[in-house]
């Protein structure tokens, strides 16, 4: 199955940064898109940046809401159609440092947030229409592919969306395709702390000389929902400048 021209996506956590990159490029290929996240102001924003009322809506809330989830589905029905592709943006993560003395309260949120919140996601885009010509593109991370100091449990909840997005893709074939992809460091908002002050130091260590850059991810989202990935599912796309060959994962 290929998905069909003029794509209804949801695209959460995307009022900034990947994922709004995510929805540019959607839009830009003749889909219409909702985007999510917390920032009523910044959705206005972004909505008003991709093109207006026509080809985009903004929904916010939190991630691991299901009220928030249903709203969203029920509103992207309502404007545009049965929703025909989903983009899983949202994580968190608000604990840095060793796995000996995480924080066990923090730990429960990011499960929340970035997988049971990815789950529900999922859940409501069937409900919403979701079916034949489907696809499903949920964004992890190479701290989900090999050890990532500092950042260890966050990296555990994004091997799980990589191990979900396997068994997803078993589930709901042939209908659905399901496929992530592994950014490493993406200079965005989100990933400040990790290259703040010393971008050059941390971009030597990749063979490709450079951090990513939004758009670097986008560009393989796109790919992967539309016709040309029509036969590739269940797959975890590393997009890093190659610094998983080389360098560590931070």
């Amino acid at each position: 199955m290929t998905q069909p021209a003029g794509a209804v996506a949801i695209v959460t956590g995307a009022s900034r940064g990947i994922g709004f990159a995510i929805a540019q490029r959607l839009v830009a290929q003749g889909g219409k898109v909702c985007i999510t996240g917390r920032d009523a102001a910044a959705l206005e924003t972004a909505v008003k940046d991709l093109g207006g009322a026509d080809v985009a809506m903004g929904v916010p809330g939190k991630g691991d809401d299901a009220e928030h989830r249903a709203a969203v589905v029920d509103a992207v029905r309502e404007r545009f159609g049965p929703v025909t592709t989903l983009v899983n943006n949202i994580g968190i993560n608000p604990a840095y440092g060793p796995l000996s003395s995480l924080d066990l309260g923090a730990a429960r949120k990011m499960v929340d947030v970035n997988v049971l919140g990815t789950i529900g996601w999922v859940q409501e885009a069937l409900r919403g229409g979701l079916a034949d010509g489907g696809a499903i593109v949920t964004i992890s991370s190479v701290s989900g592919v090999r050890p990532a100091p500092g950042i260890a449990f966050y990296g555990v909840t994004k091997a799980a969306l990589i191990h979900l997005t396997q068994e997803l893709a078993v589930e709901l074939a042939p209908a659905v395709r399901v496929n992530a992809v592994a950014p490493a460091v993406v200079k965005t908002r989100f990933a400040t702390a990790l290259y703040e002050g010393r971008e050059a130091e941390v971009a030597a260590t990749y063979p490709l000389g450079r951090l990513g850059e939004p758009d670097d991810v986008a560009g393989a989202v796109a790919f992967l929902c539309g016709p040309d990935a029509a036969w590739i599912t269940g797959q975890t796309l590393v997009i890093d400048g190659g610094v998983t060959l080389t360098g560590a994962v931070r």
